[in-house]
């Protein structure tokens, strides 16, 4: 099948399961365990790696770590890019043997034209809840954000509220964050602050990150 001839289905199955997105935390919600999601390339044939890294909140200590390795089944085609990742997350988190109680994902949430990003893509397979902090603005519009760790502005879509800019570190530029599946955007901006240990990246993405290039590197397939 040509996915590129295919967009008009693949638009009608975001739209259809992004009536099932929560924007609400689930009750009492206090995380405790955090996980960090990434998936790595090799540039020479169709090997993709995901990587999930599980860490204790707030103290930021990894308990856990998974790769899986598969073969890219899917082209990269912006706006759709939890059909070419998802599948390979899901396979590293059959491995894992404590289940976080929120993950963050290097990827857009809600902040997606049609507000199903890659976080709510796979909150939704997961029933987890999920936070979409990408390095670049997909859509969207926003203020200039103040240079200081924590400053934000909101990212809209006309008038409606889809994310954060926020910044993550002093100097550097700052990061789109969104709700994905069952948080909102307060809670989205307490949990990621949580998570930062003095990078631009959330620790939980970039550890997963790390992890996701060891894995591909092992392999020599660059």
């Amino acid at each position: 099948m040509s996915w590129v001839k295919n967009i008009k289905t693949l638009i009608n199955i975001q739209c259809r399961l992004r009536k099932k997105v929560i924007l609400i935390p689930p009750d009492n919600f206090s995380p405790k365990l955090i996980a960090g999601v990434d998936v790595a390339y090799s540039r020479k044939d169709e090997y993709l790696y995901g990587a999930v890294v599980i860490l204790t909140l707030p103290e930021l200590n990894i308990i856990e770590k998974k790769i899986a390795i598969g073969k890219v089944k899917f082209p990269y085609i912006p706006g759709f890019l939890s059909f070419r990742e998802v599948p390979i997350l899901l396979k590293v988190f059959k491995q894992i043997k404590q289940k976080p109680h929120v993950i963050l994902v290097d990827g857009q949430g809600i902040a997606h034209p049609r507000r199903f990003g890659l976080a709510c893509h796979l909150g939704i397979c997961l029933n987890i809840p999920t936070i979409g902090c990408a390095k670049s603005c997909l859509i969207g519009t926003y203020n200039p954000v103040p240079n200081q760790l924590g400053s934000y502005s909101f990212l809209k879509d006309n008038e409606e509220i889809i994310g954060l800019v926020l910044r993550t570190r002093k100097g550097v530029k700052p990061i789109f964050v969104s709700p994905g599946h069952l948080i909102d955007i307060k809670t989205t901006y307490n949990i990621t602050l949580a998570s930062l240990k003095g990078y631009r990246i959330p620790e939980p993405i970039r550890l997963a990150h790390i992890e996701a290039n060891i894995a591909k590197a092992s392999l020599n397939l660059d």
